[in-house]
C-alpha cells in the first residue's frame, strides 16, 4: 500500500500560517513513509472560488518546498459525483427535501425550546410521491440529504486515540443543493476513495464530519480510511484564525522576509512533544516526524516565535544553501561577507545593512573626545593582507599607544569602522572593509 494524503482547501481566500500548518503535516507524514501528497482544491462553490486564489495556493505550496504529486479540482470530476448521488438515491439513503431555510430555522428553534436536539427531524421522508410532485409543480426544488444509519461510528485516530460519534445527534446532511451543486462531504469521500488516500489528516473541527464521511463511505461500497485530527493554532486572543487575515498568510509572511523552512519548521514542531526548533534539512525533519507526537492542546500562534526561529535558522544556514537566495535579492555577496553577519541577522534582506558597511560610504560615529584616539589607532593599522588575526593584533597595538583598554577601546574603533554599536565580530568584518576604508573612517573629522 502507497502512502497517499491530500491537502484540500477551497480556493476562496489565500492561506494563512493555519492552513499551511495541515499541508505541512501531510506533506510531511507523505515523505517519511515515501509516499504522495496531493493537492485538490475543493472549488465546488462556483460563486466563491476564484481563479487567483487557486494559482496563490499552488504558488505558496512550491514556495515553501511542498511540490504535490499531483493536482486535482473538484469543479472538473463532477461526473464522479453525479454517479456516485445516483447510486445512493437508489439505494434510498439519499432523498429530497423542500424546507426553505426560514422553515428549518424555525424547526430548529422549536426543538430547542422543547428541550430537543436541534437536528432535522426528517420530515421529508414522510412525503408521498404525490405529494413531492405538487410542492415541484409550484416551483418547489428539492436539495438532497444523506439518511444516516443508525448507529455509532467509533475509530480510532492517531492523534485523539479512540472516537466515538452517536450518527442519532446529528442531522442528516445536505449532499447536494437545490441547485444541484454539491456540498464538501460528497466530493470528499467520492474523491478520497477515487485517488486511494490512505491516511486523512486534517484539523479538529472536521472531527463530527468524520463520522459522517465514514458512514457515507459505507455506503457507497468504500473502507474507512486512517484519520488524524490535529488541534488547531489560534490567534493570541485564542480565536480562530482567519484564512482572510492578511498578515498571516503565506504570502505576506514571505513578503516580511520569512524563510520557507522557518514556516515548514514551525508548523511541524508546534502544538507537539517536540521543541519548536529551526530545521534546513526537511528530509531529516520528515524523518523524525510523528503523528503521535501531536499534542489535542491547541496552540496560540506567536509572531515572535516564528521571528526568532527565522533568526536561528539563518544563523545556521550554509552559504551554499544563502548563496542562491541572496543572488535572487540581487545581493553580491562573499562566502567571507556571509559567515561574518549570518548570526546577526533576523531577515535575509538585512545583509545589505553589511554590505554598504563592508563595501559602501558609511557615516563613522566620532565623538568629541576620541577623534585623537582614532587619529593614533589609524596610525598604527597593520599592512595587508588582513586576515581575522589583524583585529587583535591592531588592537593591541592600539592598547599599548593609547592606553585604553575594554569598552573605552573596543566600542569608539567599531562605531568608526562600522557605523553602528553592535554587530559582527569586528575580527571578521575588518578584512572585508580593507585597510583603505578603515584609515578613511578613522581620520574622518568631526561635523
Amino acid at each position: 500500500m502507497t502512502v497517499t494524503v491530500r491537502f484540500a482547501p477551497s480556493p476562496t481566500g489565500n492561506i494563512h500560517i493555519g492552513n499551511a500548518r495541515t499541508a505541512v503535516l501531510n506533506w510531511l507524514f507523505a515523505l517519511r513513509h515515501g509516499g504522495r501528497f496531493i493537492l485538490r482544491l475543493d472549488d465546488t462553490d462556483a460563486a466563491r472560488s476564484r481563479e487567483e486564489y487557486a494559482q496563490a495556493i499552488i504558488a505558496d505550496l512550491q514556495w515553501l518546498g511542498m511540490q504535490p504529486a499531483a493536482i486535482a479540482r473538484q469543479s472538473r470530476r463532477l461526473a464522479l459525483y453525479d454517479e456516485a448521488a445516483s447510486r445512493l438515491r437508489a439505494a434510498g439513503v439519499l432523498y429530497p427535501c423542500y424546507e426553505t431555510e426560514t422553515e428549518l430555522a424555525l424547526k430548529r428553534k422549536a426543538r430547542s425550546m422543547a428541550g430537543r436536539p436541534p437536528i432535522y427531524d426528517r420530515a421529508a421522508l414522510e412525503l408521498t410521491a404525490d405529494q413531492r410532485a405538487a410542492l415541484e409543480a409550484r416551483g418547489a426544488r428539492p436539495h438532497w440529504r444523506f439518511k444516516l444509519p443508525d448507529t455509532t461510528i467509533t475509530w480510532r485516530d492517531e492523534v485523539r486515540g479512540e472516537v466515538s460519534i452517536d450518527l442519532a445527534t446529528l442531522s442528516d446532511p445536505v449532499l447536494v443543493r437545490a441547485d444541484g451543486s454539491y456540498l464538501y462531504t460528497l466530493p470528499s469521500v467520492v474523491d478520497d476513495m477515487d485517488m486511494g488516500i490512505t491516511h486523512v489528516i486534517r484539523g479538529e473541527d472536521h472531527v463530527v464530519n468524520t463520522a459522517v464521511q465514514i458512514a457515507l463511505t459505507g455506503a457507497l461500497g468504500g473502507q474507512p480510511l486512517t484519520y488524524a485530527h490535529h488541534s488547531l493554532l489560534t490567534g493570541k486572543d485564542g480565536g480562530g484564525l482567519s484564512k482572510r487575515l492578511g498578515s498571516l498568510g503565506i504570502g505576506d509572511l514571505r513578503q516580511g522576509g520569512l524563510e520557507p523552512e522557518t514556516i515548514v519548521s514551525y508548523c511541524a514542531t508546534v502544538a507537539s512533544s517536540r521543541p519548536i526548533a529551526a530545521h534546513l534539512d526537511m528530509r531529516k525533519l520528515a524523518q523524525d516526524f510523528e503523528l503521535s507526537a501531536l499534542s489535542r492542546a491547541p496552540a496560540r500562534f506567536d509572531e515572535a516565535e516564528l521571528e526568532a526561529l527565522n533568526a536561528k535558522l539563518l544563523h545556521a544556514m550554509p552559504w551554499e544553501m544563502a548563496a542562491p537566495r541572496l543572488a535572487a535579492l540581487g545581493l553580491d555577496v562573499s562566502e567571507s561577507l556571509w559567515e561574518a553577519v549570518r548570526g546577526n541577522i533576523g531577515h535575509l534582506p538585512e545583509v545589505a545593512d553589511w554590505l554598504a558597511v563592508v563595501n559602501g560610504e558609511i557615516s563613522p560615529v566620532i565623538g568629541k573626545e576620541d577623534a585623537d584616539f582614532l587619529r593614533q589607532a589609524a596610525a598604527v593599522l597593520p599592512e595587508e593582507p588582513w586576515d581575522e588575526s589583524t583585529w587583535k593584533i591592531w588592537t593591541t597595538a592600539v592598547k599599548e599607544r593609547t592606553g585604553r583598554k575594554g569598552k573605552a577601546l573596543f566600542m569608539p574603533l567599531r562605531l568608526a569602522l562600522t557605523g553602528k554599536p553592535h554587530g559582527p565580530e569586528m575580527s571578521r568584518l575588518l578584512p572585508l572593509i580593507g585597510r583603505a576604508r578603515a584609515n578613511s573612517r578613522l581620520t574622518q573629522q568631526i561635523s
